[in-house]
């Protein structure tokens, strides 16, 4: 498993940025002149923006791996090649070292759109 260049940040490190850039996409649409009535629905909770932040640091750190691994295949069976195979194994390494944030990755698993 790659490990992100900030593997060493404890949850509650974690948890503390994830609450901090919520704040601040909060902040910017109230200063928009958005009614936070109508969108704080729609604003991840801390568990699943933190969820998020580890979600693409390992984006990130999988491009580099692909980039270094050149033109070498994986097994099939590896879920490399298909979008829902290495989204489903990126998120799963996530609530596997954090089980704290399991139902948070678990509801996340459907509602990320696909990125790449």
């Amino acid at each position: 498993m790659a490990e992100s260049r900030n593997a060493g940040r404890s949850l509650e490190v974690l948890r503390a940025e994830a609450a901090e850039e919520i704040a601040v996409i909060v902040e910017h649409r109230c200063r928009q002149g958005d009614d936070p009535w109508e969108f704080m629905h729609l604003i991840p909770t801390v568990d699943e923006q933190v969820v998020l932040i580890l979600r693409a640091e390992a984006i990130e750190v999988d491009s580099r791996i692909e980039h270094r691994a050149g033109g070498r295949t994986q097994h099939p069976s590896s879920g490399s090649g298909t979008v829902h195979g290495e989204e489903y194994h990126r998120l799963r390494r996530i609530a596997l070292a954090h089980p704290e944030l399991s139902s948070a990755v678990w509801k996340l698993m459907g509602a990320i759109p696909e990125s790449r």
